[in-house]
């Protein structure tokens, strides 16, 4: 049920988590870490390097070293004899090396397409919860309609400003350690969409048609709406243009109930597929299904949520970005296939979530942090007002067949919905300063917490996925940071140890330099994940029986991410949040602030072992225990 097809969320801005002091970290708009010069973004792209292969005997040793922790000494002794047997001199892991080595020759990338397809698009999994992130932003102030529609109108303007930079390719070039980073994925998140198939999904990108589309989709009251955001003359529409427009779509849809046609695409892709191709034998359905998937981006007018205590808000919130609440509140809200839905609700909650297959997070990252500079310094100009026609309201011809389809999904999205369990955590004690000052990376050190949380919930360490970012390579994706290491497993069982803190200092200082090396190793193109998935999948191409090392249970233990965890570095006091990779498993992203670090973390209540609020006490108890540790010792120095 739960495979490689699921959320593997790679939502990080960091790039380098302060690794072998190349460079220095950045949270911000123009990050520190990464250079940023304001040439044409698609200049460097043909001369970016390909990503390597790498070598066969390094990631099988390296593979070896990582199950050490997770495996008693009985199955690593299979495990090795098995490794062994695939590295035999011309046998069947030299002739499936080989394979990938050609590919890679033939390919811009040789991972990318194959990536998307298993990650994303074959997976079968609703996109909703398992697969999309959401960002939480910070409570607004507004309460009423007037305040949502304002937001609303500086947001859509403050996303054609970003637009506009991607029009004209002066979106500013990444540069890590002075080499230009692939801005690819930039380009493939506005006017794209995600089209469900019977056992594959597609993903279109209009962007780069013959006609580029000149507009958005605003959703109210489960009302789907072709808003214009262009003028004839090709000059965006002015913030008040917009507001004036969102004014008629609200008032033009006020009714509550519709049918919500958009909670279709919460379903498992399969009965989405079918009931997709169903909803678009009827012309018009076809043609507003076709509006929406070629619109710019889509703005969800969300009605309030229910009232819930200020220590809960924030975890609502995050909630609600990722599945709209459930049938009775805002899921119908939505068309989850869309790349980027923006989210603004009546009580000032707002975000986004966004269709995972085209980008990682760092795009996402830096769009919102440019729309929340943009409405920051943005200053209301009166324009003329020249009269615009009302947005057309998308019809949608409701069948027996669609009605009971419609149904079918909202009960499934209430069940969805009431099993995820989500728990933001505002950590204030201290920021990525603390770790800073004590020349340790904050990356490494929050996920050094994460270890000795679970450690200390469940007695023993578990595989723990933290996306790093390939973008150093032409149409890179994404690679795994394995953050539980015997490092870390040595750290996590010292602290549980009466012995003095001097020594684990020691252990946690060797934890976090082990997690700086592998993260190094991870954006050079030299981890071991993806270069094991290119064997599985390239022995899948060749038709041969699957090599015994795929169908060991260590391959399933290594795979089985108990923590699926990513840093999203914002200059934004936001949060991003994900569900869980595996059944019986946490998602956790974090923002770590200068003074404070924003936390999110998702479990399934379905699961009994599994508890997000619970988990999260113990990230913030090992925060503070692991600070008072580097105090102790700095003060015993003394």
């Amino acid at each position: 049920m739960y495979g490689i097809g699921l959320c593997h969320i790679e939502c990080r801005t960091n790039y380098l988590l302060e690794m072998s002091g190349l460079v220095k970290p950045y949270h911000l708009v123009k990050p520190v870490a990464v250079t940023i010069l304001p040439e044409r973004s698609s200049h460097h792209q043909d001369n970016l390097p390909k990503l390597p292969v790498p070598p066969l005997r390094q990631t099988f040793e390296r593979y070896l070293l990582m199950l050490e922790p997770l495996l008693s000494e009985e199955e690593l002794d299979h495990t090795r004899k098995l490794v062994k047997e695939f590295l035999i001199p011309g046998g069947v892991g030299d002739r499936l090396q080989r394979s990938l080595e050609r590919r890679a020759s033939n390919k811009g990338n040789w991972l990318t397409e194959w990536w998307m397809q298993s990650a994303y698009l074959d997976s079968r999994m609703p996109v909703a919860v398992y697969s999309s992130p959401g960002v939480a932003l910070p409570r607004m102030t507004f309460q009423d309609r007037q305040g949502q529609m304002r937001f609303a109108a500086k947001l859509i303007a403050g996303v054609l400003d970003f637009k506009k930079m991607i029009d004209s390719e002066t979106l500013p070039i990444e540069y890590l350690g002075g080499k230009p980073l692939c801005m690819d994925q930039y380009y493939q998140i506005l006017s794209s969409c995600r089209i469900p198939g019977p056992k594959r999904d597609t993903v279109v990108n209009h962007a780069v048609g013959k006609v580029a589309p000149t507009h958005i989709t605003v959703v109210h009251n489960f009302q789907f709406f072709v808003l214009d955001v262009y003028n004839s003359d090709g000059s965006p529409l002015t913030v008040d243009q917009i507001y004036m427009q969102l004014e008629k779509v609200w008032n033009s849809s006020l009714q509550s109930n519709k049918e919500p046609i958009g909670i279709l695409t919460s379903q498992h892709r399969n009965t989405w597929g079918k009931a997709y191709n169903n909803l678009i034998k009827d012309k018009t359905n076809k043609e507003s299904v076709r509006a929406i998937q070629k619109s710019i981006f889509t703005v969800c007018l969300d009605a309030p949520m229910p009232q819930m205590s200020e220590q809960r808000y924030q975890s609502r919130v995050a909630a609600q970005m990722l599945h709209g609440g459930g049938s009775r509140w805002n899921s119908g809200n939505r068309w989850f296939d869309k790349t980027l839905q923006f989210i603004v609700g009546e009580d000032g909650t707002c975000g986004l979530v966004y269709e995972h297959a085209p980008a990682e997070g760092p795009p996402i990252v830096f769009l919102v942090d440019h729309v929340v500079e943009y409405m920051r310094r943005m200053e209301v100009v009166r324009t003329p007002m020249t009269p615009l026609p009302m947005p057309p309201k998308l019809r949608f011809n409701i069948t027996p067949e669609v009605k009971k389809d419609i149904e079918s999904a909202k009960q499934n999205m209430n069940i969805m919905s009431h099993d995820l369990d989500v728990n933001v955590v505002f950590f204030s004690d201290y920021g990525r300063n603390v770790p800073r000052a004590h020349k340790l990376s904050p990356d490494a050190f929050i996920q050094m917490a994460l270890q000795l949380a679970y450690f200390r919930m469940y007695k023993m360490c578990c595989s723990t996925y933290e996306s790093a970012s390939l973008r150093m390579f032409a149409l890179g994706r994404t690679d795994t940071i394995r953050s539980c290491s015997n490092e870390s497993l040595n750290f996590v069982q010292a602290m549980e140890d009466p012995a003095k803190p001097v020594k684990k200092v020691f252990l946690l200082d060797k934890a976090c330099q082990a997690h700086r090396e592998y993260t190094h190793m991870a954006i050079h193109g030299q981890a071991i994940d993806r270069h094991l998935l290119g064997l599985k999948l390239q022995a899948i191409e060749e038709l041969t029986s699957m090599p015994e090392i795929f169908m060991d249970t260590a391959y399933a233990v290594a795979e089985h991410f108990n923590l699926s965890t990513s840093q999203a570095g914002a200059k934004t006091d936001c949060v991003m949040c994900f569900g869980p990779m595996v059944p019986d498993g946490y998602g956790v992203c974090y923002n770590p602030m200068a003074d404070h670090i924003n936390i999110a973390i998702t479990a399934f209540n379905s699961c009994e072992e599994t508890h997000a609020a619970n988990f999260g006490r113990g990230v913030k108890k090992a925060l503070r225990d692991m600070r008072s540790l580097l105090e102790e010792t700095a003060n015993a120095k003394q």
